[in-house]
């Protein structure tokens, strides 16, 4: 079974492109989709260009939650505006997204977990965010049935969830109704460069002038900067989901301990999810990156699996080209749609631990599985700046596993570096000279 949004994905937004905007934002998923919206609001002539179709990658393929608990501290300001803004967003669409307010649970097994849940609770009082901790008989009571039994929990219960490929293309209809133009299957092949400075960019159909880009991605980010001379040491890994048939509702939010996660979906089943479990291709940009990420893996040596290379022409497999000519294909044409095979082995081990969890369920039958390519950075935080070397380029990306639910809120933030206006938050820590001024790598307080 193909995942619902593929390579032969109807065209929703086609061309032509037009000869010019006020701003082009590169990318359709949530955070290009959100970019886009908010730069409309603000009365702007907006093309959004997506390569492939909106919401083909991690936007549509990610676990569904929409989640301030265990966020970085300096991510959770932007993640409680996009909370309400989720809430404001929904009523706007003509479809229903499956937002839903049901809490989101991180078990703990071991005390030493807990304590880890219990020092992060002050980051989330900051922000007035309702976290709170659990006993081991709060979350029997919370989630009864389950065969283990945890030392106790970390509970959000203002956290949603909702269906990203359903979600993000009506958010996408929103935003064309705030005026976006949106141009599907067409693929930025490289910026525009007129006295120093962005003067628009050039696509497979031809330039589109524009004083104002933002790059929004994702997992192709790296490569395209690359070729404009911007050193970006983001890596993407491999995360596979599964959903199950139907089954009784055993927990109405979103749960996960270091094994599984796992949340109820609209059409009565659940998405099983490997929690801390990713695996990385190997590939020319993770050996350039390597020194940067040593922090990540001293801090989790486990939570990667390393795969010896990507498969042709994803973003860092060796075949890939660095370099491309402006009038010939990019690798962006080549490759639509990121569409990494799940991992087989991984699912059925979901399939069992979930079963195993919930014995009272029966039997646990997958209906589908697929992965998608996350975009991370070595802090576990993303870019969110201008960029200096390159003035009137505006970047989001590597948000490294979190941005869909912090999709409208980054957007919001990202219109607002355009314009210069008020993004209201401070975004140091998000500054892409942090890989340039020797600053030390550091992972926050994030659970």
């Amino acid at each position: 079974m193909r995942f619902a949004i593929h390579g032969d994905s109807p065209v929703t937004w086609g061309g032509p492109q037009p000869v010019e905007a006020d701003v082009i934002v590169i990318g359709g998923g949530v955070i290009g989709v959100c970019t886009a919206l908010f730069l409309a609001r603000d009365g702007l002539r907006v093309v959004l260009l997506e390569k492939g179709r909106i919401a083909g990658e991690q936007s549509s393929r990610n676990w569904g939650w929409i989640r301030q608990q265990g966020r970085d501290p300096d991510e959770l300001g932007i993640m409680v505006e996009s909370n309400a803004l989720w809430r404001e967003l929904a009523g706007e669409t003509n479809v229903d997204i499956g937002l839903h307010t049901g809490g989101v649970t991180y078990l703990a097994r071991t005390p030493k977990k807990m304590a880890e849940y219990e020092a992060w609770l002050p980051h989330a009082q900051a922000h007035g965010v309702d976290s709170r901790v659990l006993s081991a008989a709060e979350v029997v009571e919370l989630i009864p049935g389950m065969s283990r039994r945890y030392a106790g929990a970390l509970y959000t219960a203002s956290d949603m969830r909702a269906e990203p490929w359903v979600a993000v293309p009506a958010l996408a209809g929103v935003a064309v109704r705030a005026g976006v133009r949106i141009v599907e299957s067409c693929a930025v092949r490289a910026l525009d460069m007129a006295d120093g400075k962005v003067a628009g960019v050039i696509t497979e159909q031809g330039r589109i002038a524009a004083p104002e880009v933002v790059l929004a991605g994702g997992a192709w980010s790296s490569l395209f900067l690359r070729r404009h001379g911007v050193v970006l040491p983001q890596l993407s890994v491999r995360a596979t989901v599964a959903a199950t048939a139907p089954l009784p509702m055993v927990y109405p939010g979103g749960a996960a301990d270091e094994g599984i996660a796992f949340r109820p979906r609209a059409d009565g089943g659940y998405s099983l999810a490997a929690g801390g479990f990713h695996e990385l291709f190997i590939g020319p940009d993770a050996f350039r990156s390597l020194p940067k990420f040593l922090a990540q893996l001293r801090a989790d040596p486990f939570g990667t699996r390393f795969l010896p290379g990507a498969p042709n022409g994803f973003p860092d497999a060796w075949g890939t080209p660095r370099t491309w000519s402006e009038d010939a294909q990019s690798p962006f044409e080549r490759m639509r749609i990121l569409d990494p095979q799940p991992n087989a082995r991984k699912v059925a081990d979901l399939t069992r631990d979930f079963a195993a969890l919930f014995p009272d369920l029966g039997r646990v039958r997958i209906k589908a599985a697929w992965a998608g390519m996350i975009d991370t950075m070595p802090d576990v935080v993303p870019v969110v700046d201008r960029v200096v070397a390159l003035p009137g380029l505006t970047v989001g990306t590597g948000m490294s596993g979190h941005g869909f639910g912090i999709g409208p809120g980054m957007g919001k933030v990202l219109a607002a570096l355009v314009t210069g206006g008020e993004v209201g938050h401070d975004l140091t820590r998000f500054r892409l000279s942090r890989f340039t001024d020797g600053t030390r790598m550091r992972i926050g307080p994030s659970v």
